[in-house]
């Protein structure tokens, strides 16, 4: 075709008019081309897979017009486009074969982008970070609903971010979490504002290198328009930001915990401050709200509504509405809620913890832990989290496929704390692990999940991963 731009066709080349190639029949793939097909277009879904949960979702495009190809070998049909979602690693045969011919490739957000209307669309808020984003584009959207604005929490969460670019009834703004799958093959999304909340070691598996999920993670910034966001007290976000390519009079708005200097947003007192949005930033800052506000006031969650109150301040949210934002947030399930206390001992279910940061954070906030840990390890070790926790531990039950990875790191760095591990793999086993926790733990501990893995190996996702938790405590508390 004769209109390109480096390894995607251009701007103005509808998506519809192109044959597009879909891989996947998840929430993305089969948003992606229900979209396409309702827009005239010509669709080919592929699928690697073959479940009765397909078999009626291709059976819907069918008759929409798709080719749908379940149970579909390594070949890629013919397209002009393909589509791939999240859950295609990179070493995809499909992938390869797509470069091998020259076709373009684009992820999700990249035909999302291109879908929006050609005018009026709303507006992006990109959130990424290793841990925290989440909570930060709940809090966001919370914040953005305060104000009087439509929006929605999207990307990995919340509304598919294809079905809320069409909707008919527009949003004001939209919230895009972005993980780091979700960056490759995006060559056009301009965001309002973005931010990096933290970067640590996650997806090795995924990216083959540290360095190529971190230099992936910092293309969340590029093209942004108005604000992109870094946490001073990760020097890698900051470098991202001077390293992206932005938008003319883009600029770098800081978070702190501690006082805030001018293009800042951080803490004086027990008031989270504003001297990045106010007119007169080098005297003065604008109060959004108190610590109380922020539930719980602990500092990893402190600076996530910080970070999202820069967001929505790059937007012009009114001071006001950050502060009723964080008052009426809702948690997202499984991050650090606590499910109940039986015999004087809590039980917390922290199970989106997938990698060792997130876990790290989540055990700093409690003095004395039953720490439950394991699943799939995804190339991480966990020696730097030993390291800094171990003296918090009074006990670590461990479960999962790489458990001997913690279990050697323990070893390594807190060899007197007691470890029992769990080792069925069967619907029985976190029953199996909650009773051994309770008989470690001492009133006024904390039983802890925050696994710093995921959690494929036994489970459908992390929610059901939480939710295993959650009914075991429940029934060691009915005994």
């Amino acid at each position: 075709m004769s209109s390109t731009d480096g390894p995607g066709y251009g701007l103005d080349v509808a998506p519809e008019s192109l044959h597009m190639i879909v891989t996947g029949l998840g929430v993305a793939g089969y948003s992606a081309a229900a979209a396409l097909l309702g827009r005239g277009g010509r669709v080919t879904v592929i699928d690697s897979y073959d479940t009765p949960e397909m078999a009626e979702k291709a059976q819907i495009l069918e008759v929409l017009g798709a080719d749908v190809r379940l149970a579909a070998g390594d070949e890629l049909p013919e397209g002009d486009v393909l589509v791939v979602s999240t859950g295609i690693p990179l070493t995809s045969p499909w992938i390869a074969g797509a470069r091998a011919r020259g076709i373009p490739i684009w992820g999700e957000f990249e035909l999302a982008w291109r879908l929006r209307p050609p005018a009026g669309a709303a507006p992006w808020l990109y959130v990424t970070g290793t841990n925290g984003k989440t909570t930060t584009t709940i809090m966001a959207a919370s914040m953005l609903a305060a104000a009087g604005l439509r929006t929605a929490a999207v990307g990995n969460i919340g509304v598919s971010l294809i079905d809320a670019v069409i909707d008919p009834d527009p949003y004001d703004v939209l919230v895009v979490e972005v993980g780091a799958p979700h960056l490759p093959f995006v060559y056009s999304v301009s965001p309002l504002a973005s931010v990096c909340l933290n970067v640590a070691p996650d997806h090795v598996d995924y990216f083959g290198r540290y360095e190529d999920y971190v230099a992936t993670k910092g293309t969340a910034y590029q093209r942004t328009r108005v604000a992109c966001v870094y946490n001073t007290d990760d020097p890698v976000t900051e470098q991202m930001v001077r390293d992206a390519e932005v938008e003319p009079g883009c600029r770098a708005i800081g978070v702190t915990l501690g006082i805030p200097a001018p293009s800042q947003l951080g803490v004086v007192d027990d008031l989270l401050v504003d001297r990045a949005f106010v007119a007169e930033r080098a005297t003065s800052a604008q109060e959004l709200a108190s610590l109380s506000d922020v539930v719980p006031s602990a500092p990893h969650q402190v600076q996530n509504a910080l970070a999202a109150a820069a967001l929505v301040r790059a937007f012009g949210v009114p001071a006001g509405a950050v502060r009723r934002g964080l008052q009426t947030f809702v948690p997202a399930l499984h991050r650090i809620a606590e499910v109940a206390t039986v015999e004087g001992v809590r039980y917390v279910d922290d199970s989106k913890a997938t990698n060792w940061h997130a876990a790290l954070t989540s055990l700093r906030a409690f003095d004395s832990v039953v720490w439950i840990a394991g699943g799939q390890a995804k190339g991480q070790d966990f020696d730097e989290l030993v390291q800094a926790t171990g003296s918090r531990m009074r006990a670590v039950v461990l479960l999962g496929l790489d458990r001997e990875v913690i279990r050697e790191s323990l070893a390594r760095h807190a060899p007197d704390v007691p470890v029992v591990e769990v080792t069925t793999t069967d619907t029985g086993a976190m029953t199996a692990v909650v009773r051994a926790a309770a008989e470690l733990a001492q009133p006024g501990d904390t039983v802890l999940l925050a696994p710093g893995c995921a959690s494929r190996d036994m489970y459908v996702d992390y929610a059901e991963r939480g939710d295993a938790f959650a009914a075991a405590v429940r029934a060691l508390e009915g005994e």
